[in-house]
């Protein structure tokens, strides 16, 4: 199984084969022949081009070729955890046809001259491509047969191929990410191809090939936690009763059936262990063990938006609210995990989740988390350049631009537009505001609405990335927010973890099973240490 993008060889292989892109037999992208294609592969102006040594240079271009206007020229800067010196984009994103291409087509911007290359030359990416192959030298050249995009997610696993440099909080304004709203939360979802999308309420709307290429694409996630092959949820029960019959509990017993067993096989067990021994598995887990493994594994014992659902409930429980839960459960699920919730939540709490959120929060914070929770964010994969430079205008003159802030204009904008468009949209506000729109965020807001909408921009661009922050987060400094650590591991473990974990190296420089065992111990740690995969 291949990690990278694009996709190596085979089914919807790159380089594109002979007769269209994807390969193996696929329908071909673009399509040749007709009205806006580029042409067979090799011919002038065609997709790609035969050249020898690389990828060569398609309309839009990809890779552009080394050292001028339109490239992706210029070392992005240091990424700090708070955001601190997040990369810069280009301030010219498309340059003139090179020499040996057809005009743009309809509905593509022109591609980049042949100077000012991407990747650029310094800040991790590598040296642009070389006679012979893609690329030579940089702090992590790819494997054979990867061409990585502007923001691909941490270092590959091992023997795997496919990931680049993680960004941190705030990361590279310069190019958007090749993320979609719907692939966290959702496994093995297989890279999409499609045409630009012309259609657009604005005239004159155009999409760039590049920007469309990624935002058409389904990133493929992975998880640590995988299903057990040749599962048998009956003598997974009998395992289970024998380590907490009795005097004493075989808590590595527990452990090695519940640590690498899926949430749909942990689920068919405690229905197993119901059904043979007439008790309820929790109930019994519950008298056995205590403290944060107990913790551990009830939440393992729950459904995803089951547990979401308790989590939820459980920072506006009593005195207090823990924000940055609402914040982070809000943020990163889908609109279909998100109406789950509301459901799960009314018929076991017997309350409204919207209400609980409005009597818990208050001012431009309870707005936000309304408008987040009504579940109604887009999320197509196209990606209007004219909507985006619209929005991008609209958010400068709502903070930057006036005294004050237009919150509503941020709520908008934020709460609505789909994570590829987001990327777009930022892109374009650092074109008008000259600085990244974490910066202007952290200018303009404060407190809880900050830390939402900072979560917004993250999640838009690298979700591992998020998550990793949050993991360390809740580990740094004196004592451990066992809860968030908890939450943090559970959901994701079957999600995107693999991509977390490299994150999380490239972000703080340690293994993020070697942080967890530094500040968890004893059972604690083991069955944490069988969810991150160690």
């Amino acid at each position: 199984m291949s990690y990278g993008y694009p996709p190596q060889g085979g089914q919807g292989g790159y380089p594109p084969q002979q007769g269209g892109y994807p390969g193996g037999g696929q329908p071909g992208y673009p399509p040749q022949g007709q009205p806006g294609g580029y042409g067979a592969p090799g011919a002038p102006g065609g997709y790609p081009p035969a050249q020898a040594g690389g990828y060569g240079q398609a309309p839009g271009g990809y890779p552009p070729a080394p050292g001028g206007a339109g490239g992706y020229g210029g070392a992005p800067s240091s990424i700090g955890f708070e955001g601190v010196g997040a990369q810069q984009p280009p301030a010219q994103n498309y340059g003139a046809p090179p020499a040996g291409y057809g005009a743009p087509q309809a509905g593509y911007g022109a591609p980049p001259q042949p100077t000012g290359g991407y990747p650029p030359q310094q800040g991790g990416y590598g040296a642009p491509p070389q006679a012979g192959g893609y690329p030579a030298g940089g702090s992590a050249p790819p494997q054979p047969g990867y061409a990585p995009q502007q923001q691909p997610y941490g270092a590959p696993p091992p023997g795997q191929q496919g990931y680049g440099q993680a960004p941190g909080y705030g990361a590279s304004a310069s190019a958007p990410m090749p993320t979609n709203q719907q692939m966290y939360g959702q496994q093995n979802v297989q890279p999409a191809y499609s045409q630009p999308a012309h259609s657009s309420p604005h005239a004159g709307a155009k999409v760039s090939h590049m920007t469309q290429g990624m935002a058409a694409m389904a990133i493929k996630t992975h998880g640590t936690v995988k299903p057990f092959s040749g599962f048998n949820a009956e003598s997974d029960a009998q395992v289970l009763r024998k380590a907490m019959k009795g005097l004493g509990t075989d808590e590595k017993a527990i452990i090695n059936v519940l640590g690498y067993r899926s949430c749909d096989q942990r689920q068919k067990i405690k229905t197993q262990y119901k059904q043979a021994y007439g008790r309820d598995l929790v109930k019994d887990i519950k008298s056995e063990v205590s403290g944060n493994f107990e913790e551990l594994l009830c939440a393992m014992l729950m459904k995803p938006r089951e547990y979401d659902a308790y989590c939820l409930y459980d920072a506006m429980a009593g005195a207090g609210t823990t924000e940055s839960t609402l914040i982070e459960i809000l943020v990163s699920r889908s609109n279909a995990e998100k109406k789950e919730i509301n459901d799960i939540y009314q018929k076991k709490y017997h309350k409204k989740l919207e209400n609980e959120l409005m009597s818990e929060t208050s001012g431009h914070f309870r707005k936000l988390l309304v408008s987040l929770n009504n579940a109604g964010r887009d999320e197509s994969h196209n990606v209007n350049v004219a909507k985006a430079r619209e929005d991008a205008d609209k958010l400068y003159r709502a903070g930057e631009k006036k005294w004050g802030t237009d919150e509503a204009t941020f709520n908008l904008i934020m709460a609505s537009r789909s994570h590829v468009q987001l990327q777009a949209t930022f892109d374009e506000y650092y074109k008008v505001a000259k600085r990244d729109i974490i910066k202007s965020i952290q200018s303009e807001f404060s407190g809880d609405v900050e830390d939402g909408m900072c979560a917004i921009v993250d999640i838009a661009r690298n979700p591992p990335s998020y998550f990793a922050k949050r993991l360390y987060q809740s580990m740094k400094g004196a004592g451990t927010n066992d809860t968030m650590l908890i939450r943090v591991m559970v959901s994701r473990s079957e999600v995107d973890m693999v991509e977390i974990k490299h994150a999380f190296k490239n972000l703080f420089k340690k293994e993020l099973g070697k942080f967890i065992g530094d500040d968890t111990s004893g059972d604690y740690k083991k069955l944490l240490h069988a969810l991150v995969g160690n």
